[in-house]
């Protein structure tokens, strides 16, 4: 429920389960007894009854019976990860944490306060587990203009009384700045009782490492594979790095950004710095500083939390942090690429002529990325992040010809809009959300 720790870093489980002597048995399961049972060994403070039935609830607003299908293009096979209520990945994980969040505040007679920042995708999937639950409000910062117009939409046009969507005139990594710096206000956290739905939340990161272990019984079950992760908060890849870790035999995670390349150049040389924000064809990824990135140092630094508070705030100060000589041997789990708009757009028209497939932006990043460098002696996985519809500008760059639809996006044409105009001012948004906090 917290979201954020109470010094403003984020939460990791005490330990991660190796279930590795399991996973052959959970081949024939179903993505909701999948769900399950990846879950359990992480949860201790719910009924399993509860559990079962908040995962039964959270995914029967799904298209597609399998819930993330994977489809196999030649050697190639792609997880879709976009047939929730929003068309995006992160349904998986956010309608399972509203109806969660709805769970533990009926039962505790409370209220919450949402906090969230989006590049595109969170803001909208985030609404959709949210809207019209009584005991909850969320706020939602997103930078103008920076997200895809469908996916402004997507959040807007939804008007009930505990939707706010605040747009400010900034990019994505000021909108997560500021809601962070709000979250380490610790009395007016606590005041307005305020949790989180990013991926800072490890509910989040939690709910995706399940597709993992359900892509690879969809492959029947090799004994190694590759998965290629387009990612800009690293949250995605990382669910896919606790996978690793409890047993899922993932041998390289192909780490695909756009011309955002800091976890990339870090990955290849060990240099974590920060740049001005580049504005791409896959704007979901037009993130400088991921959240989830430090996480991962948690584990690569010995588990220790005031190495990485140092490493973080030395980040916070100066931009930049050389991490070569922070531990003996790079992890060798990931491998690391960019792709240009140039390459994501000849791949997206690469698949459509090849395959008469769709793939967005993102989706092509990771692909574009994978095709470069991996190794084609394993099964390459590749995650597909949203559906195609969403992102127009792209789509009618790469295929001019080809009208890209979706019912779902398609009625929202004409509905009526709410937003609130802001600049980047933490004491602005503050004013806010305390006017219509519940």
């Amino acid at each position: 429920m917290m979201g954020l720790a109470s010094d403003g870093g984020l939460m990791v489980p005490q330990s991660i389960p190796d279930v590795s002597d399991k996973c052959a048995s959970w081949k024939r399961l179903s993505y909701e007894a999948l769900a399950f049972e990846v879950m359990r060994p992480f949860i201790s403070d719910l009924p399993e009854s509860v559990l079962k039935n908040i995962i039964e609830k959270s995914y029967s607003t799904f298209e597609d019976p399998l819930i993330a299908p994977v489809r196999s293009l030649d050697n190639l096979h792609v997880l879709e990860l976009f047939h929730g209520p929003t068309l995006a990945f992160k349904d998986i994980a956010l309608q399972f944490l509203g109806n969660l969040f709805d769970f533990v505040l009926e039962k505790t007679n409370s209220n919450l306060n949402i906090l969230g920042a989006t590049s595109g995708d969170t803001g909208g999937a985030a609404i959709a587990g949210i809207k019209g639950k009584k005991r909850i409000n969320i706020f939602v910062l997103y930078p103008e203009g920076k997200t895809s117009r469908l996916q402004e939409r997507q959040m807007t046009t939804i008007i009930e009384d505990n939707v706010h969507n605040i747009c400010l005139n900034g990019s994505f990594d000021d909108c997560q700045s500021l809601m962070k710096s709000v979250f380490s206000d610790l009395s007016f956290r606590k005041k307005y009782n305020l949790g989180a739905v990013n991926s800072v939340n490890w509910v989040r990161i939690l709910a995706q490492i399940v597709y993992y272990f359900h892509a690879w019984n969809q492959l029947d079950c090799p004994s190694n594979f590759d998965v290629a992760v387009p990612t800009g908060n690293f949250g995605n890849i990382f669910a896919g790095y606790v996978a690793k870790q409890m047993g899922l035999p993932i041998r390289h995670l192909i780490l695909a950004t756009n011309s955002n390349d800091i976890l990339a150049r870090f990955f290849n040389s060990g240099d974590y710095s920060r740049t001005d924000v580049n504005f791409s064809e896959s704007p979901a990824m037009d993130i400088q500083v991921a959240s989830n990135f430090e996480r991962y140092l948690f584990y690569q630094l010995d588990k220790s939390s005031t190495k990485v508070s140092q490493v973080m705030e030395d980040f916070k100060v100066t931009g930049t942090v050389s991490l070569k000589s922070s531990w003996s041997e790079q992890d060798r789990t990931f491998l690391a690429g960019a792709a240009s708009d140039m390459e994501t757009i000849n791949t997206i028209r690469y698949f459509h002529d090849q395959y008469n497939y769709l793939i967005d932006p993102h989706t092509a990043v990771g692909i574009s990325v994978a095709q470069r460098i991996h190794q084609k002696d394993l099964p390459l996985l590749c995650l597909s992040t949203a559906h195609p519809a969403k992102f127009d500008r792209a789509m009618k760059a790469a295929l001019p010809n080809e009208i890209v639809q979706h019912p779902i996006l398609s009625r929202l044409e004409g509905l009526p809009e709410r937003k609130h105009s802001m600049e980047v001012d933490e004491n602005s948004v503050k004013s806010y959300i305390v006017s219509r906090a519940i």
